[in-house]
């Protein structure tokens, strides 16, 4: 079972990585004028969510379920657990937002300015710093 927290808690980190610096790329598209920086970012964006973001969350979220399936008899009542679970699906839903936000640059039809954008990816931290309080510190 450590091997899985082990390769759970990487696939989070590389998973946390992709969900700070899209919103990032954002940012700078959101700000590019001409169209060869307008291109760059459309293939940037789309590498970054295909190739690490996408698979690390689904990693991250096999293995977290496996952990907690197998686990359930002693994670059923320790509720930061159940806490940090309700994050998880906030977390989740920004992920598939980012998606829907990659294919609105990708088809030209961003509206949002890269103040928006830069509000945006400040969201991931918040939850982030809240799931590893309840991770670590466990307080209820």
């Amino acid at each position: 079972m450590l091997w899985i927290k082990a390769f759970h808690i990487i696939s989070v980190i590389t998973w946390f990585a992709a969900l700070f610096y899209l919103p990032r790329l954002f940012v700078y598209h959101a700000m590019s004028d001409d169209q060869v920086s307008i291109e760059r970012f459309k293939v940037m964006e789309c590498k970054l969510y295909r190739g690490i973001m996408m698979p690390s969350f689904v990693l991250a979220t096999v293995l977290g379920a496996w952990m907690v399936i197998d686990n359930w008899a002693v994670y059923s009542t320790q509720y930061w657990l159940h806490a940090k679970l309700a994050l998880v699906v906030p977390l989740i839903a920004y992920h598939f937002y980012c998606g829907y936000l990659l294919l609105v640059f990708k088809a030209n039809n961003n509206t949002r300015s890269h103040i928006f954008y830069r509000w945006f990816n400040e969201f991931p931290v918040l939850i982030l710093i809240a799931i590893v309080i309840l991770v670590v510190v466990k307080p209820f």
